[in-house]
C-alpha cells in the first residue's frame, strides 16, 4: 500500500504541468436538471453459476451464517452499496422458469436442469418467498421477470396475481398456505427477456403483438400496481425501441435496453479480464460512447412517438463480459473484476446521468460470482470488487438533481488508433443538499489536473473519496491484501482557484462546500 501511495503521489505531482493546468470543470447549479433515479443503481441476480447458490443463498441449515438462508456477510456488504432494486430470476434463465416450481415446501420442489448456463441441476431452492424475503432483508425494491419465452399469458397473469392478490381465490390463499399472507410489493414486472435472442428469436412486430396480447391480463389492485417492462433492444439497435414505442398502448411503462462491452469489440474472442495491454483498456473503456449514442438515439425516437415522455428506457444488463476464467464452468461466466471494470461502471454512470430524463433504471450484471460482479464468494469467505467500490463512490447520486456541466480542454486520450475524451464528469444536488461530482480520468498513465467553477464562482474546497491502483489490472482476491480500496481525498481552494488532482485510471466523487 505505501509503494501504491508513492506513485500516486508522484502521478499527481505530475498533474500541476502546465498543460493540466487549462483544464477547467464548470458546474451550473442554478440549472437544474432530471432527478437521477436510484434505481440507475440497481442489480440483477440470475439463476446462473454461483451467482445464487452458494452466492447468495446457502439454505437456512448451513453453517455459514444466514438468515432464512441468505448469507449474513453478502446481505450486508449489499445494504452498504444502498442496493435499490433487484431484477429476477433472469436473464435467459427466466424464459424457461416456471413460478410454480418454486413454490411450497423446498424438499418437495421439481429438479430442472438450467440450460441456458452450464447444464446443471435446478433445485428450485430460491422461488419468489425467498427472492422476497432477500429484497425485504435489503430494503430493495422487486423486479419479477416472467416467462414469455416458454410460458403463457395465464401462466404471467396467475403469478402475478399469486404475489399481489388481496381476497380469498384459491391462488392467493395458496400463498397464504405457503408461508405468505400479506401481499408482496411487485414494483416492476417485465414480460420476456431478451425477447430478440435467447427469449423467443421473435422480431419486433411480432413481439409488440405478443405484449399486447399478454398485457392485457395482467391485472393487480391499484395500488400494487408494477411499472410493466417490455423487451426491446440490443447492443446499437434502436429498431425495438421504434416499434415498441408506436404499437404498445396498454400496461407499457418502460421499455428494457441490453449491451455488453468486450475489449475486442466481438462476441467470439471477447478478450481477458486480466493481464491485458493498455490497447485493450482503452478499446474496453473508449465503447461507453456507445452506449451514449444509443440512449441519445433511443431519446430522439421516444420524444417523437412518447412525446409525453409516459415511458422510461431501463438499462436492465450492462457490464463488462470476458472469455470464461481458466478453468471455470464456461456456462457459469466466471470472471476476474480489476480496476479497469470500476472506471467503466462509473462511465456507464456518468452517461445514465446524463439521460436522466429517460433512464429511470439500470441493472449491472451481476451482483455476485458472475460477471461484473460487486462480490465474489468462495466457502464462507467474500472479497469486495473494484467494481463494488464504484458503486459506493457514487451512492450520493441516488435521488440526486443532475446539474449541466462543461469541461473546458477535456484532454484526449488515445493508444494506436483508439481515441476517447480524457476525463469524463457528472454533477447533481444530492438528497442532502449538498453538491456533487463525480470525475473519471480514463488514461492508464498521465495524471491530470482541473480547475472546478460553480457557475462563476471558485469553492472553497472539496472531500470526498478516491479510487485508483497501482495497475491496469488490480484486484482485490480472497485471501490477498486488497490493492483496490478507496480513499479519502480533500482539498482546499489556493490562489482563487480549486483545483482537483487526478490520478491517472482513478475516479474520484467529491461533496462541493462553498
Amino acid at each position: 500500500m505505501k509503494k501504491q501511495l508513492a506513485a500516486i503521489a508522484a502521478s499527481l505531482a505530475w498533474a500541476f504541468g502546465a498543460q493540466a493546468a487549462d483544464i477547467k470543470l464548470v458546474v451550473n447549479a442554478d440549472q437544474p436538471g432530471p432527478v437521477i433515479h436510484r434505481n440507475i443503481y440497481g442489480q440483477f441476480a440470475e439463476h446462473l453459476g454461483t451467482g445464487i447458490y452458494e452466492g447468495m443463498w446457502v439454505g437456512p441449515e448451513s453453517k455459514i451464517p444466514n438468515v432464512r438462508g441468505w448469507r449474513k456477510d453478502v446481505v450486508a456488504a449489499l445494504k452498504e452499496l444502498k442496493v435499490p432494486l433487484v431484477r429476477w430470476p433472469g436473464g435467459c434463465f427466466a424464459d424457461e422458469y416456471h413460478w410454480r416450481d418454486g413454490i411450497g415446501p423446498r424438499n418437495k420442489r421439481p429438479i430442472k436442469v438450467n440450460t441456458h448456463w452450464g447444464g446443471v441441476p435446478e433445485n428450485n431452492a430460491v422461488g419468489t418467498h425467498e427472492f422476497f424475503d432477500l429484497v425485504e432483508q435489503l430494503g430493495a425494491e422487486a423486479y419479477v421477470n416472467a416467462n414469455m419465452g416458454t410460458g403463457s399469458p395465464q401462466e404471467a397473469a396467475e403469478w402475478l396475481e399469486y404475489m399481489t392478490g388481496e381476497g380469498n381465490a384459491t391462488i392467493v390463499e395458496q400463498r397464504r398456505k405457503n408461508g405468505r399472507d400479506k401481499p408482496f410489493r411487485v414494483h416492476y414486472y417485465a414480460l420476456g427477456n431478451e425477447t430478440w435472442g435467447c427469449g423467443g428469436n421473435m422480431r419486433p412486430e411480432y413481439y409488440a403483438d405478443m405484449y399486447r396480447h399478454w398485457a392485457t391480463f395482467l391485472k393487480t389492485p391499484e395500488h400494487n400496481r408494477p411499472k410493466f417492462i417490455a423487451s426491446g433492444g440490443n447492443d446499437q439497435d434502436t429498431t425495438w425501441t421504434e416499434v415498441l414505442s408506436k404499437n404498445i398502448r396498454h400496461n407499457f411503462d418502460a421499455i428494457a435496453h441490453h449491451a455488453y462491452t468486450f475489449p475486442s469489440g466481438k462476441w467470439e474472442g471477447k478478450g481477458s479480464a486480466a493481464g491485458f495491454p493498455e490497447a485493450e483498456w482503452i478499446s474496453m473503456l473508449s465503447q461507453v460512447k456507445k452506449i451514449d449514442d444509443v440512449l441519445a438515439r433511443s431519446t430522439v425516437i421516444l420524444d417523437r412517438n412518447d412525446p409525453k415522455k409516459k415511458l422510461a428506457i431501463y438499462f436492465d444488463e450492462w457490464g463488462s463480459w470476458y472469455d470464461p476464467e481458466p478453468g471455470s464452468n464456461p456456462g457459469f461466466l466466471v470472471q476476474r473484476n480489476t480496476l479497469r471494470d470500476a472506471l467503466l461502471a462509473a462511465l456507464h454512470f456518468n452517461v445514465f446521468h446524463s439521460h436522466a430524463d429517460r433512464v429511470k433504471m439500470s441493472n449491472v450484471a451481476q451482483m455476485v460470482n458472475v460477471l461484473q460482479a460487486m462480490i465474489l464468494t468462495s466457502k464462507d469467505k467474500l472479497v469486495l470488487t473494484p467494481t463494488y467500490h464504484a458503486f459506493s463512490l457514487y451512492t450520493p447520486f441516488q435521488d440526486a438533481t443532475s446539474l449541466p456541466v462543461t469541461l473546458e480542454n477535456n484532454p484526449v486520450y488515445k493508444v494506436g488508433a483508439t481515441e476517447m475524451p480524457g476525463l469524463s464528469a457528472t454533477a447533481a444536488r444530492g438528497k442532502d443538499g449538498k453538491l456533487y461530482v463525480g470525475l473519471v480520468n480514463s488514461d492508464a498513465t498521465q495524471a491530470a489536473a482541473l480547475t472546478l467553477q460553480v457557475g462563476a464562482n471558485t469553492p472553497k474546497a472539496a472531500k470526498g473519496r478516491l479510487l485508483t491502483a497501482g495497475a491496469m489490472d488490480a484486484q482485490n482476491e480472497l485471501g490477498k491484501p486488497a490493492q483496490v480500496v478507496p480513499q479519502a481525498y480533500e482539498v482546499q481552494a489556493a490562489d482563487g482557484k480549486l483545483t482537483l488532482k487526478l490520478p491517472a485510471k482513478s475516479i474520484v466523487v467529491v461533496a462541493i462546500e462553498g
